[in-house]
């Protein structure tokens, strides 16, 4: 019988992993790699997902690396599965693909690790389970997002949402603001706006979603243009259809 995830001193012992790819060389790196991680224990592997799903169900493991394209059920599927049990493994996505990281992060995995993969950035993704480690007790319960996950330097890097200055939109994708840095996110401006907390993000522009608390204020332009003033004193022009929002956020 398998040994249940939760417990106070579970937090001392190596994490109960399952190996999930439809690749047998990947598989096997995987398991050498994972070899050399103390706080890792292999005990078992599957190379599809419903293989992936019943192994779960049978040695319930804390932890799942789990390729995304898979034949018959993917990762993501295996994933949006999961998430709906009470206490659900951790999950890291291994992929060669960038562009699922949207539908991966909606899902509350800890990390997207892409292909191939190096020791240390699967020991850092493993990191990251090890800090959340005892935290999954309370699920995930807001409607927003709370992070991003951007390509960088052929890897995927977590930009928390609360660090994002500005979103502007530039073609099918999204560019994201942060500090003197830029990320480019496969995904419209439009359907990230439905995504992100109200409270804390408001679009201005069709091209323009602004932080509310990187607004320093709203200037009239004349003749019925406005704009607002955002940190380091750069204007964005605030498009009509936007307007009535903007006035309101400065209470006018």
């Amino acid at each position: 019988m398998s040994e249940p995830r939760d417990g106070a001193d579970q937090n001392d012992t190596p994490l109960r992993t399952l190996i999930v790819d439809d690749e047998p060389l990947a598989v096997e790196r995987m398991q050498v790699i994972c070899a050399g991680i103390d706080d890792v224990n292999v005990i078992g592997t599957a190379s599809d997902g419903q293989a992936a799903l019943r192994l779960v169900a049978a040695l319930n493991p804390d932890l799942i690396l789990l390729d995304l394209t898979m034949p018959e059920t993917d990762g993501l599927t295996v994933a949006r599965q999961l998430s709906g049990e009470e206490s659900p493994p951790a999950v890291i996505f291994v992929t060669a693909h960038d562009e699922f990281a949207v539908e991966a992060f909606d899902l509350d995995a800890v990390d997207y690790v892409l292909k191939p993969v190096s020791p240390d950035r699967l020991q850092r993704a493993v990191g990251r389970v090890i800090a959340r480690r005892g935290q999954r007790a309370e699920p995930q319960s807001s409607q927003w997002l709370e992070e991003f996950w951007v390509p960088h330097r052929s890897e995927l890097v977590r930009i928390p949402a609360s660090d994002v200055q500005r979103i502007d939109a530039d073609r099918d994708y999204a560019r994201l603001h942060v500090g003197d840095q830029s990320f480019l996110l496969l995904q419209t401006i439009t359907s990230l706006e439905e995504r992100l907390d109200p409270e804390q993000f408001i679009r201005i522009h069709r091209s323009h979603i602004v932080r509310r608390d990187c607004v320093s204020g709203l200037r009239h332009e004349g003749l019925g243009v406005w704009s607002v003033e955002i940190a380091g004193g750069e204007a964005l022009r605030i498009g009509r259809t936007y307007l009535p929002a903007g006035k309101k956020m400065a209470g006018r």
